[in-house]
């Protein structure tokens, strides 16, 4: 694989999963009711700790894409 196809690939990579994280950031912030109701009986916990839950999910999310899409696709675009 050439750098050029390895840059786009991370690109790509890069753009999906934020669109993903987007995704999840609004489904988790629009439907929180009707998601916390399915999660709190499927889990047995409480609100306070879904909430918890929900913004580490979402930061450990972001923290790998970051981490593993944008910093080398960053780096490829240096080089």
């Amino acid at each position: 694989m050439e750098l050029a196809q390895l840059t786009t690939f991370l690109g790509w990579c890069t753009v999906i999963n934020f669109a993903f994280l987007l995704l999840a950031t609004v489904a988790l912030t629009a439907l929180r009711g009707v998601v916390m109701r399915v999660h709190g009986s499927l889990l047995a916990m409480k609100e306070d700790d879904l909430k918890t839950l929900y913004v580490t999910y979402l930061a450990n999310y972001k923290i790998l894409a970051v981490v593993f899409n944008l910093v080398p696709w960053i780096a490829l675009k240096i080089m």
